[in-house]
């Protein structure tokens, strides 16, 4: 058995673990990200839970490379969220992988909003992934299994049916009125 199979089963188990749970007693989870600016470099720190991301701008754009821009690091949420709801739905439906890779890319034009470019959008648009798999199981599960990764993967389904977002401007502790 392939190491990522293994995992399969371990996933499963976690799976049926957290399905156990009482549906009254659970609450929606609060999912926080804090990013600050940082000195002379200006990259972004951004922590999530325990965890610190860097996110920097290319060299073009006054950054250090130090790490990947927001929208890099927006794309590969999406395929880190594929990928793990891939996995999450095999072991559901108990399909065996032997190797599983997404990649997801889009375009983004630095053009965008100026001159002759008023209508180009801004953020990464044209996004498309590729998922390479490996199993054993038939086309007709592997189709089973994709439809359920389409329905089930929340960054996927949040880019498909984007959310409004709210924000609020805090200047020198003073709350800023809404626009």
């Amino acid at each position: 058995m392939s190491t990522l199979q293994e995992y399969l089963h371990h996933k499963r188990a976690a799976l049926y673990t957290l399905r156990s749970r009482d549906p009254l007693q659970v609450e929606p989870l609060v999912l926080k990200a804090r990013a600050s600016a940082e000195g002379r470099s200006g990259v972004r720190r951004i922590r999530i839970r325990h965890h610190q991301v860097i996110s920097d701008s290319p060299s073009d754009f006054a950054g250090y490379d130090l790490g990947p821009a927001s929208p890099e690091l927006l794309l590969g949420s999406l395929s880190s969220c594929l990928t793990h709801i891939f996995l999450i739905q095999a072991s559901d439906l108990q399909i065996p992988l032997d190797r599983l890779e997404v990649e997801v890319q889009g375009l983004q034009d630095p053009r965008a909003g100026q001159p002759g470019h008023e209508s180009t959008p801004i953020h990464p648009y044209d996004i498309q992934y590729t998922v390479e798999l490996e199993s054993a199981a038939s086309p007709e599960k592997i189709e089973q299994l994709y439809a359920a990764v389409r329905q089930a993967c929340p960054v996927l389904q949040l880019l498909n049916r984007p959310q409004s977002v709210t924000g609020h401007l805090i200047h020198n502790g003073e709350r800023f009125k809404e626009a």
